[in-house]
């Protein structure tokens, strides 16, 4: 993009200046309009989420989701949001306009592309059998014991090439992108030792050069305590080797990983060992973004406030005291109710969160326990299971997630500057994505201005 019209195009009250600078610049005018490169027109709504750059929404603030009727999105040729408005004035406004992509939106509404904020797709090696074992009753844990579970998938993981791995999880991006995710938090963790975590950050990194979505990856050495190593031992192992293994890969440019994450579990990594690790992935540049009280209680809060951590998954037996902590950085909490639905856990207590003052985000934890890569069913689940509004919902599916990786500020919603990352449902009222659990009216999908998926026949 043209210098000049890189630092007009990124203030966030551009468009208001757009007309007197029109009139006395033609030049101006001219490289803008060669700039212009998407339009999506005439949507019966238009549901930005936000509209005046909150990084993140808290409280009452999560049923504020600011919907402009019969509107319309431009977007630019560097993938960001020029403007957003009601059609009438934008179609006087971009009159002498050509686009490169007119879309059409009549009778269709039209919001932010979801951000997913919890993911483990790099695997292979499915536990299907697993499935029939929970529903004759056992635990999560007693599978865990029995060396299946996260260690039945490590197994393959590490047997499987590089080349393998990337056609999975090319796949598995290509159906989240279906459903309407555009940008996805993705984690290791199915090595527990040094080669194949990196093997795992690696695909990754690669798979993201190329595929629409937008992959943040995360580094979860500390999943789980490998085979016959003590949790001490573990984190030895991650201290010592992997994570200098990690910054060294980084600045090769190999791997590109902006999170790290431990499984914080009785029995499993517990808060000494948790902190060790967090600790040093703080050092090493890495925002902290963890799993904490999904089956016992684990002060999981207080650690993620004590830490400065940017986001806490689970949190099904969070108490108030880390509810307390959390509200205070804020620490996000990235709510997983599939996880709560396979597990027949307590779901994780939003109604808590959310008047505790905790932004709370949405995440699927597609993983092989939770196999789920519909963020439209995620949110039906929450609402239902979790008792969120839709409204809610929404904005734990898109801003709050994207708070919860820090890149709100990109992601999330439909404002000027940020990518022009939309869902656009065959529907005039958008509650539709959610209604419709199952099937949801998807007609398209758009990641920087250009349609990357659609269900036109």
């Amino acid at each position: 993009m043209l210098p000049g019209c890189r630092r007009y195009l990124q203030r966030p009250n551009a468009n208001k200046y757009a007309g007197s600078l029109f009139k006395g610049d033609a030049e101006f005018r001219r490289k803008l309009l060669a700039l212009q490169t998407s339009k999506i027109r005439n949507a019966a709504q238009v549901v930005t989420v936000s509209a005046d750059g909150k990084s993140f929404k808290i409280k009452e603030q999560m049923n504020e989701i600011g919907l402009i009727e019969n509107a319309t999105v431009i977007v630019g040729s560097d993938g960001t949001i020029i403007d957003v408005g009601p059609e009438e004035v934008l179609s006087n406004k971009y009159k002498d306009f050509t686009f490169e992509t007119d879309i059409d939106a009549t009778g269709k509404s039209i919001i932010p592309g979801f951000v997913d904020g919890h993911t483990h797709p790099v695997w292979t090696g499915d536990r299907v059998h697993e499935f029939a074992m929970k529903l004759a009753g056992a635990t999560y844990m007693d599978i865990h014991k029995m060396g299946g579970g996260i260690g039945f998938t490590v197994n393959h993981t590490r047997d499987a090439s590089k080349e393998e791995l990337k056609d999975l999880l090319h796949q598995r991006l290509n159906r989240m992108m279906k459903y309407g995710t555009t940008t996805v938090e993705a984690k290791s963790g199915y090595g527990l030792e040094t080669e194949t975590e990196m093997k795992m950050l690696e695909v990754l990194h690669e798979v993201n050069a190329v595929h629409p979505v937008d992959v943040v990856s995360t580094y979860l050495g500390a999943h789980s305590v490998p085979k016959g190593k003590t949790a001490a031992e573990a984190t030895e192992d991650i201290l010592n080797r992997q994570i200098p293994e990690l910054m060294r890969r980084r600045e090769e440019g190999k791997i590109s990983p902006r999170n790290i994450d431990v499984f914080l579990e009785k029995g499993v990594f517990e808060g000494e060992d948790t902190k060790k690790i967090l600790e040093a992935g703080k050092t090493a540049g890495l925002l902290l973004n963890f799993h904490g009280d999904e089956i016992h209680p684990m002060c999981s809060g207080q650690l993620g406030g004590e830490l400065g951590a940017a986001a806490i998954s689970h949190l099904e037996r969070v108490d108030d005291e880390g509810i307390i902590a959390m509200a205070k950085k804020p620490t996000v909490a990235v709510l997983l109710p599939t996880t709560a639905y396979i597990l027949r856990l307590e779901p994780p207590p939003a109604r808590k969160l959310i008047e505790g003052n905790v932004p709370v985000a949405l995440g699927s934890d597609y993983n092989p326990n939770a196999h789920c890569m519909s963020m439209p069913n995620v949110m039906n689940l929450a609402c239902v299971l979790m008792k969120m509004t839709m409204n809610e919902a929404l904005v734990a599916a898109t801003l709050n997630s994207a708070a919860s990786l820090e890149l709100s500020h990109k992601y999330g919603s439909i404002e000027t500057g940020k990518q022009g990352d939309f869902v656009i449902i065959d529907h005039s009222r958008w509650e539709h994505i959610i209604y419709e659990m199952v099937d949801p009216p998807i007609h398209s999908v758009v990641k920087g201005g250009k349609v990357v998926f659609s269900n036109r026949t």
